[in-house]
């Protein structure tokens, strides 16, 4: 039986309305810079949407996750060159910090052999906090209203030096 193929609508139509813009404002941009959109359907999240760098397969590649969990639109950031732009993470507000904050600790920084090869979390100093948090939920974080203009300006960050190497 062949997979069902889904289009950006059929996500669209299950995020709340208030969150629809941001959605689309940040696919139209991530098109713009040449990012391949993926819509899957998933058993831990059900329907979800990835962008990821066309010459790139590994995770290393995708920039963002959208997913939606317990009803709450949610969004990963794949913030490989936070450390480029240490004046966006300073402005985050609290509610995206203590998101962070409570994100799982790294496991491979404290002992090499354990998660999988590719992986080595993040290292990050935010507000003259230093954050090793797991590189899968470090910026695994819930949208809302407040946070729209923080997550766009991080996103567009990242996109950028992904573009300059």
């Amino acid at each position: 039986m062949p997979k069902a193929k889904y289009q950006l609508e059929d996500f669209l139509a299950i995020v709340d309305g208030a969150y629809k813009g941001f959605v689309l404002a940040i696919h139209d941009m991530l098109l713009q810079s040449g990012y391949k959109l993926k819509i899957q359907l998933t058993k831990s999240n059900g329907l979800q949407i990835s962008y990821s760098q066309p010459q790139i397969k590994a995770v290393k590649g995708i920039v963002v996750y959208f997913l939606i969990r317990k009803e709450k639109l949610m969004i990963r950031v794949n913030a490989d060159n936070h450390a480029k732009y240490p004046d966006v993470l300073n402005r985050l507000p609290e509610n995206i910090v203590s998101q962070i904050d409570k994100a799982d600790t790294c496991v491979k920084m404290a002992d090499p052999q354990r998660c999988w090869q590719g992986c080595m979390g993040y290292d990050i100093h935010i507000k003259g906090k230093r954050y090793q948090k797991c590189l899968i939920n470090c910026f695994l974080l819930d949208v809302d209203s407040e946070s729209f203009p923080f997550l766009v300006e991080l996103i567009k960050n990242e996109v950028s030096e992904r573009l300059d190497t």
